[in-house]
């Protein structure tokens, strides 16, 4: 069954090859093409496309359809295209002419926009309080190990005191920029492109603003051209966000990978967050952080993939998008077993308390006595030749003390006001206006 078929019948290896993973893909767009239609029956009532009962009567099955998607008990019948197709399909069965009222005002081009987005919604919530949980694991443990020193390294060289506060919150400040990045996705995926029909709009008069409301999105896409063009943009703005957070979880996996060798020996884990060897009995793998880094490796070229899938295409609507969902789909499932699995294995980090006291990190304090010359007025170039020179010639004596005060060094960390930014960017979602709209929606 398909929306758009006519007196004849396509071509079996023609259909096989254009629906391609749809099928399986759609399950994920079910709950949210059922409450696209929800909010699309109750507008096509007001404008008198539809009758008081005849709305009523959709809405209770729709609500049905919904829960049973929720639960993944809605199956796409072999033969039927997507779940579009599929949802008014068993609303015609039941209802009749009532669900062949449904398609009226509206095309499977914006049909499948409204799903993507509310799709996309409710993925970067849970993308985003995944990211929150990671962030206080990171806090915590910042706090917890805020006074152990680590070796800070430039060009894979031991270079000057660092600490494990200094390095957990590092990290955690970073997810603080990523969230601010995904919020800026999240407004723009925010909008409702459902009205803007196969791009041109309807001769019907539709009340968008409706639809908006009750599907609580914080405003239209009005030019229902630039609604159409949305698809691709959307999915391109979206994997520039879901790379940047990967890069900060590639890039604190590999420090964990570094840092569990024995050549470092910083970190060690449970022997039960780690794998064997088939023929050495000794070893304990990190596969777990090396899966992450492998994986958010990959999701750095995610925004690649969209630019060229959909580069050169002119305006309007190309069966091209339709491969978007392979890339993005995927993705977002990807990341958000990364920060999962983070958040679950990082506090569980054995940290290395006397690091520092191996004399091949002595030299990691030469800027500190540096500094101490230059605070007794010694010229800074003058003081550097000084350490440098007790440096070759064997004399050189590491401090028994740091002052480090200024704010987000050492002695400053400043996880309070770290915090407060990570509050402050969370505040920026409305994820309760979306629930709230949502709820009521689906009663």
């Amino acid at each position: 069954m398909k929306l758009w078929q006519k007196n004849y019948t396509v071509d079996q290896q023609i259909e096989a090859f254009t629906v391609g993973q749809d099928r399986e893909l759609d399950r994920h767009l079910a709950p949210y093409d059922i409450l696209g239609s929800l909010a699309h029956v109750r507008m096509l009532e007001k404008i008198g496309l539809l009758g008081t009962e005849e709305q009523e009567q959709l809405s209770a099955k729709l609500r049905q359809l919904y829960r049973q998607a929720q639960e993944g008990e809605l199956e796409i019948e072999p033969g039927v295209e997507d779940i579009h197709s599929q949802v008014e399909l068993m609303l015609t069965r039941e209802l009749g002419e009532a669900g062949k009222k449904i398609h009226a005002g509206r095309s499977r081009n914006d049909q499948v926009l409204v799903d993507l987005r509310l799709y996309f919604r409710a993925e970067l919530q849970e993308i985003v309080e995944l990211a929150g949980r990671l962030f206080t694991a990171l806090m915590q443990l910042a706090e917890r190990h805020r006074h152990v020193l680590l070796p800070g390294y430039t060009h894979f060289q031991a270079a000057m005191p660092s600490s494990f506060g200094l390095w957990f919150s590092a990290y955690a400040e970073s997810l603080v920029d990523d969230l601010r990045l995904l919020q800026s996705v999240y407004h723009t995926i925010n909008q409702n492109p459902l009205g803007s029909a196969a791009g041109y709009g309807t001769s019907f008069p539709l009340d968008r603003t409706l639809t908006t409301r009750l599907l609580g999105f914080r405003d239209l896409n009005y030019n229902v051209v630039h609604a159409q063009m949305g698809r691709g943009k959307t999915e391109l703005f979206l994997s520039y966000a879901l790379a940047a957070l990967a890069h900060t979880l590639g890039k604190l996996a590999a420090d964990v990978v570094l840092y569990v060798s024995q050549n470092f020996a910083f970190l060690s884990f449970p022997d039960e967050l780690t794998t064997g060897s088939s023929i050495m009995p000794h070893k304990k793998n990190p596969d777990v952080f090396e899966l992450i880094r492998a994986r958010c490796n990959l999701l750095q070229a995610l925004p690649a993939q969209v630019s060229q899938l959909t580069a050169g295409l002119p305006s309007g609507y190309h069966r091209d998008f339709q491969l978007l969902k392979e890339s993005i789909f995927p993705a977002i499932q990807q990341l958000r077993s990364c920060l999962s699995i983070l958040a679950y294995a990082l506090p569980q980090a054995r940290v290395n308390l006397r690091i520092l006291e191996d004399e091949r990190y002595q030299y990691l304090f030469s800027v500190e006595v540096v500094n101490e010359l230059v605070l007794r007025g010694v010229p800074f170039r003058e003081a550097y030749r000084q350490v440098g020179q007790q440096i070759e010639s064997g004399q050189f004596e590491p401090p028994q003390e740091l002052r480090h005060s200024h704010e987000g060094s050492l002695g400053n960390l400043c996880l309070e006001e770290v915090e407060r930014k990570m509050e402050g960017v969370l505040a920026g979602f409305p994820f309760g206006e979306v629930e709230e709209a949502v709820g009521a929606l689906v009663g």
